[in-house]
């Protein structure tokens, strides 16, 4: 079997026809079987349609079932408790928790004021920093180094609105590591060189992740297209959901793309590299903007490691540089809607709608947040995947973005569905709020809330939510009033902030499908 000299090659070539091929094989064979039936056989087909269309239109009697009620949701909200700490002018959050030996570092610097262009380029510079060379080390003899002294090295940005307001912003660049206890002096010493001596002069490596970045966004369309819909749904309605497209995503598909046919230019080496030594070259004037930024440090462990991982923040991180001046991130004010069609190679569609609505510390909030799962539990799911085809349907308040947005997951409609979406609002108007409903609405939200996570996900979550704003005292005054929402707040809510004039639509589709939709969408291709 070693020597075995025979070999087999497959080559496969793509097909911009397969799909209307496939379409019309489709409909030549239903034809054909719809010629072969007789009278009788057609009419017991609409027979079993209409009782189809009965029985979905029953409502099932849960009684039978056990439940669970609201006397069962526990009061308090448990949160891990976070202790200030200083190694000399370090500072940072302590989350004791059990670990199994392990610890976790995060140093988290704030982002400065980046230009659309560095904004972009954010996703592509947090993927190299850890995944290129450093100091001396190329990117292979880094990889091995950061396997053998760490469980991984990664970096990620995350930027949020405020609390109280969705267009005043907070952003930072986040480098994380966990090791073996025993490690934690080597992962603190290659964090430290990662973040001051990355480098990015590796132009091959930075083409090859240009190139498997493009590749994995093109890919990852159909299977998050309801999430990238609902993106570019909201993506004028607040400062990070416009952030958020640009660096994640339509607008992030269309510049990796862009970037990565650009870096390929077949037949022009040259102009390939000089797309690469400039992209370098961006990516290092970042890095020096970046790396100076005010700094602070969350560390999780064991009670006892606890001395020896700050004498190690203090020997590693203490002497880095620090600007001594510093413009933090801000991003420009927007609050209009959008009305959009997102041309893709797709077979199916992802619709979404979106209205402005109110951030997280407003009193309407917690209404707006558990009506998204009534409108899902009670209507959505119902008239858009039972009966419309699609694969899911469903509604929701996002809080960071001041943002209530409906979405549908490889929906064979468009129009019927967007119809659906507002056809959900007048029912809740027209019919009397099922308490049942609300109650299982309320009791879908506080388990998302509750959800119980790692020890260390549990103290990461809790020190960026502060971070943000979102301390323990008002996420648990948040939970409390997730339970205490009436019917009548859904129907005031949704009176008050769900209003046809303001929407937003954004549909992802194909170009078939396009050509039957109102000339009034704006066209986008990705």
């Amino acid at each position: 079997m070693l020597d075995n000299p025979h070999r087999v090659r497959l080559t496969l070539r793509p097909d911009n026809q397969l799909t209307a091929k496939k379409d019309a094989a489709e409909a030549a064979r239903l034809a054909a079987m719809k010629a072969e039936l007789t009278a009788e056989q057609k009419q017991a087909i609409v027979e079993q349609a209409k009782a189809l269309e009965a029985r979905q239109q029953q409502v099932d009697d849960d009684s039978l079932l056990p439940k669970v009620t609201l006397q069962d949701v526990p009061l308090e909200m448990h949160l891990p408790t976070a202790e200030a700490v200083a190694a000399g002018k370090v500072k940072g959050q302590w989350f004791t928790a059990g670990t199994n030996g392990l610890v976790y570092l995060q140093a988290v610097l704030d982002l400065p004021q980046l230009n659309e262009a560095e904004q972009q380029l954010m996703p592509l510079f947090a993927h190299c920093m850890t995944e290129l060379g450093c100091a001396e080390r190329d990117y292979r003899a880094n990889q091995a180094l950061q396997s053998e002294v760490s469980g991984g090295l990664s970096a990620s940005f995350t930027v949020r609105g405020a609390k109280e307001d969705e267009q005043q912003v907070s952003g930072y660049l986040v480098l994380s590591g966990k090791a073996l206890a025993v490690n934690q002096q080597a992962l603190q010493a290659l964090m430290a060189e990662t973040l001051e001596k990355a480098r990015f002069d590796e132009l091959p490596r930075i083409a090859e992740i240009v190139a498997q970045r493009s590749s994995r966004l093109a890919n990852s369309i159909t299977g998050r297209g309801h999430a990238l819909a609902m993106q570019a749904a909201a993506a004028k309605f607040s400062p990070v959901a416009n952030f958020t497209q640009q660096t994640s995503g339509l607008v992030a598909i269309q510049t990796a793309k862009a970037l990565a046919q650009e870096i390929k230019a077949e037949g022009d080496k040259a102009a390939a590299n000089t797309v690469l030594a400039d992209l370098s070259a961006r990516l290092v004037v970042l890095h020096n903007k970046i790396k100076q930024a005010p700094r602070q440090f969350l560390l999780v462990a064991e009670a006892d490691h606890q001395q020896a991982m700050l004498d190690a923040l203090q020997t590693h991180w203490a002497s880095l540089p620090v600007a001594t001046t510093w413009q933090a991130l801000q991003l420009p004010k927007t609050r209009e809607p959008v009305k959009q069609l997102w041309l893709t190679s797709t077979q199916v569609n992802f619709c979404a709608l979106a209205f402005p609505t109110v951030p997280g510390g407003h009193a309407d909030a917690a209404a707006l947040t558990v009506l998204g799962d009534y409108l899902r539990n009670g209507f959505l799911h119902r008239a858009i995947r039972e009966q419309g085809g699609a694969y899911g349907a469903g509604a929701g308040q996002d809080n960071g973005d001041a943002v209530f947005r409906f979405f549908s997951y490889r929906d064979p409609r468009v129009e019927g569905t967007l119809a659906d979406f507002y056809a959900s609002l007048t029912w809740l108007q027209e019919q009397p709020v099922d308490q049942q409903k609300l109650e299982e609405a309320i009791l879908g939200v506080v388990s998302s809330i509750d959800k119980p996570g790692s020890p260390a996900g549990d103290a990461r979550s809790t020190f960026f939510s502060s971070l943000f704003g979102r301390t323990p005292e008002s996420r648990k005054a948040f939970r409390a009033s997730i339970l205490a929402v009436t019917g009548e707040d859904l129907l005031r809510v949704a009176a008050a902030y769900l209003k046809p004039e303001l929407a937003s639509v954004a549909v992802i589709t194909n170009a078939k499908t396009a050509e039957s939709l109102d000339a009034s969408y704006e066209r986008l291709e990705v």
